[in-house]
């Protein structure tokens, strides 16, 4: 995030939306990782300055009291992420070979500073025979030639499933959205495999002809990026596939842009104008019907607009042809390879993935943060938030849902050009609000993603 509007916080900002380059490196592994009894020394820690008031005390009251157990003097710095600024320190510290030992980065920094960072096979093997696998799109992420150069943060990831409105729904759609996505662990299969994109076309179109539209932004903001892109990938869709061939002229391409065309006659028409506060905006007025966001679109309406809040759900993506797919932003910690005490930071990093911390951390951003780590899951926030009763249940993936980040397949560094340039927003754009032809459209795509082959 980097406008805080999508935050409880009063003044607001949206997450992070960042160019960034495709670079490759030498990788070489680590000697085995072994905790010593006390790690001592000094050890500062570069963290991304968390949007909801409650979570960086907790997070600082654990790690200082870790550090007082293991006789290390711990520094922690909390970096905005206004302005970049988190970003724009972190490449300061690359270029320098100077910094924190341990630097919190969000989702596609791991790939630009990957020949600047520790390897952490180590950590990782730790963390997951404690606590099982973590995720897919984590490996995708973070992990480079088989080495993972950071590992998962706790703090700072999040995903973007449905969020809407139920009383709208079950009057203008005939849709009860708490009986198909329960907050428990009953859901009806038959029920769920109803909720694909044909269905949930059918439904927005009442909305929006009873005057509640479904609305989400399309241009090049980050919100975008993570509902239209995971969008096209339940249609098969790929802008450049796992081998990195250009994959965008496709039939698969062409079915999303279609299905684009339809949903967009039934959004508002300034949607194209919206940043990634638009949403937010668009379900707390109480005009929006559904949109596609974290909690925090939620939380700001529990304290701005409680009628709004009591009648949110969050739930599950609509599935396409080739699947059921949500959009995620993780953070990564990750140790430089010029940190002056890589033992005591890899102890810390293997302290804060324990259960006990987590359900602490978890706790303070009020069910905001999404571990990578399903195993994290039965944490109780999730569970006790209200209003109404089970409203975040379904944040986490209690289903069939595949967590992406916008750009996947395709290798990182072209994945991340593919995200950061806004590549699918603005091909969608062309078609829905320029009129441009499908095929023109596709022409041009494939040009910028021959572009970042050349980059």
């Amino acid at each position: 995030m980097s406008k805080r509007s999508k935050s409880p916080r009063p003044t607001y900002s949206r997450r992070e939306f960042v160019r960034t380059t495709a670079l490759a490196g030498a990788f070489t592994l680590a000697a085995p990782y072994v905790k010593t009894a006390y790690s001592a020394g000094r050890l500062s820690f570069g963290l991304w300055d968390h949007w909801v008031p409650a979570a960086n005390p907790i997070l600082e009251r654990v790690v200082k009291a870790w550090g007082k157990e293991n006789n290390v003097e711990v520094k922690l710095d909390f970096i905005t992420s206004i302005g970049f600024k988190n970003l724009l320190t972190a490449q300061a510290e690359a270029r320098a070979e100077k910094g924190h030992d341990i630097m919190a980065h969000p989702t596609w920094q791991i790939s630009v500073h990957r020949d600047k960072l520790e390897p952490m096979n180590d950590v990782v093997e730790r963390i997951e025979k404690e606590h099982g696998p973590f995720i897919p799109s984590a490996h995708f992420l973070a992990k480079f030639d088989g080495v993972w150069r950071a590992v998962p943060a706790p703090t700072g990831s999040h995903t973007y499933p449905i969020v809407s409105r139920l009383d709208l729904f079950k009057k203008h759609a005939g849709i009860d959205l708490q009986e198909i996505f329960p907050a428990n662990d009953k859901r009806d299969p038959a029920k769920v495999a109803s909720w694909n994109y044909d269905n949930f076309l059918e439904a927005v179109t009442k909305l929006n002809k009873a005057g509640f539209a479904f609305g989400n932004p399309i241009g090049p903001t980050s919100d975008s990026q993570d509902w239209i892109g995971p969008l096209f990938a339940s249609f098969g869709a790929q802008m450049v596939d796992k081998d990195g061939n250009i994959a965008v002229d496709s039939d698969e391409t062409r079915a999303a842009l279609d299905y684009m065309q339809r949903l967009t006659a039934q959004m508002p028409k300034d949607v194209y104008a919206w940043d990634d506060a638009g949403n937010n905006r668009w379900i707390i007025s109480g005009r929006g019907s559904s949109i596609q966001n974290p909690p925090s679109a939620w939380a700001v309406a529990k304290r701005d607009k409680p009628e709004v809040a009591e009648q949110l759900w969050h739930h599950d993506t609509p599935a396409g042809p080739a699947g059921r797919f949500r959009g995620s932003l993780p953070y990564f910690w990750g140790i430089w390879k010029f940190a002056t005490n890589k033992e005591a930071a890899k102890d810390l990093i293997v302290h804060l993935a324990r259960r006990d911390v987590i359900h602490k951390l978890l706790n303070a951003s009020q069910g905001y943060d999404m571990p990578l780590l399903p195993s994290y899951y039965d944490n109780k926030v999730w569970s006790w938030a209200t209003p109404p009763a089970g409203v975040l249940y379904n944040y986490p993936v209690r289903g069939d849902e595949q967590t992406i980040v916008t750009g996947y397949p395709a290798p990182p560094p072209i994945a991340t050009q593919i995200y950061t340039q806004a590549v699918i927003p603005t091909l969608v754009a062309k078609v829905t609000q320029g009129g441009e032809a499908v095929k023109d459209a596709i022409d041009w795509a494939q040009n910028e993603l021959e572009g970042f082959q050349r980059g």
